[in-house]
């Protein structure tokens, strides 16, 4: 078993392809373009000033100590809860990541007559809560409405019901799903649900940082689950999922990743929902977020104006090279390879945050330029 391993690690060495927890970072002046925190939230020190000056150490809880079904303290997390049911106007339920909340609710929600419908890029953890469900499953071209409907209809024609699952902001590409569309092809499919993984447009995206589902207006009620991270641009951990009363209800008797896991710790729930609040009052943040990113395309000549960028590179080697010379430069742009992206299309992801100037994007772009010309 040790050699077969030893083997195929030293294959993915030769491919390029071998993963390594990055070294603590010890570089005075170096740039994170590789980080998700898209709002600058994680190293804000005032907004941690601030919740700790205000936070009764002796009546916090470390730890839940047991899942979220059996733990004794349980008001931060029913706090949270209603704040963020008054944000989205339906019901929410807490989970430990995005992982967790994708993994346990598509294997909880895919039973019976239904067949999933996905995005071929959707993430990791909606794959793997795909293959947990057990349930058929279509994946249709990245955001071809065209292909989307047929394959829909064609589930429909057989009885069952579709779960359309896509996300709103793609974390790769940093492009965008659209939306209407596809609340549009399910609404012509009876029985069918969306359900839409903002992990990368929360705190970013819609009214006051909602996501692209509360940008639909009236309409967001033909998306029936919502999953927002904590842990990028609200520089906190977990997740959370909103939905109506009997897709809640249903979670949390069927979604495993919820029931057998230990729940967070009371004290990173208690600052969820103090940086949520105050992220709702951020659009300042966003706005600049937004003329970074406009910078950053304008400069690559991609045109891209997303808070996520990528640089195509095409050969692993060559990607693992280039972040090693933009580092020696001051900027951390880290390679993403294969299985996370398609072969062939390694590249640099770019992740812009709100604590940037235009100073440092443009230095990252003309970094990127010499680099490329040579």
């Amino acid at each position: 078993m040790k050699t077969a391993i030893r083997q195929n690690l030293e294959r993915l060495e030769r491919e390029g392809n071998k993963r390594i927890i990055p070294h603590p970072c010890n570089t005075p002046g170096l740039i994170d373009f590789s980080s998700n925190d898209y709002l600058g939230i994680a190293t804000d020190k005032e907004l941690r000033r601030e919740f700790f000056d205000n936070l009764n150490a002796e009546d916090v809880m470390m730890s839940a100590s047991a899942s979220r079904l059996l733990a004794h303290c349980q008001e931060p997390f029913a706090d949270f809860e209603a704040t963020l049911k008054d944000a989205y106007r339906r019901e929410a339920l807490i989970f430990n990541s995005g992982y967790h909340a994708n993994v346990g609710l598509v294997s909880a929600l895919a039973t019976g007559d239904c067949t999933i419908i996905a995005d071929k890029l959707v993430h990791a953890s909606i794959i793997d809560g795909i293959k947990l469900s057990g349930a058929p499953f279509e994946r249709f071209r990245h955001n071809d409405m065209r292909h989307l409907s047929t394959l829909a209809k064609k589930v429909v024609a057989q009885g069952r019901r579709p779960l359309i699952i896509v996300e709103s902001v793609y974390s790769m590409d940093g492009d965008k799903a659209p939306l209407d569309e596809i609340a549009d092809i399910k609404k012509g499919c009876p029985g069918a649900l969306l359900y839409v993984d903002e992990a990368h447009a929360v705190g970013v995206e819609g009214p006051s940082g909602l996501g692209m589902s509360m940008s639909l207006g009236k309409r967001s009620e033909e998306v029936d689950i919502i999953i927002g991270t904590l842990g990028k641009a609200l520089g906190s951990t977990g997740a959370y999922a909103m939905t109506g009363r009997t897709i809640r209800d249903w979670a949390v008797n069927k979604a495993r990743s919820l029931i057998f896991s230990t729940a967070l710790p009371p004290i990173n729930v208690m600052w969820s929902k103090f940086i949520f609040l105050k992220s709702l009052e951020m659009d300042a943040r966003r706005i600049h977020l937004k003329k970074l990113g406009k910078t950053l395309g304008a400069a690559l000549g991609s045109g891209s104006e997303s808070h996520i960028q990528p640089f195509m590179i095409g050969d692993p080697h060559s990607a693992v090279r280039m972040s090693e010379a933009l580092r020696r430069d001051g900027f951390e742009v880290l390679p993403i390879r294969t299985p996370t992206v398609p072969p062939g299309t390694d590249r640099l992801r770019i992740s812009l945050s709100a604590s940037m100037n235009m100073a440092d994007v443009e230095g990252l772009a003309k970094s990127i330029k010499n680099y490329r010309d040579e």
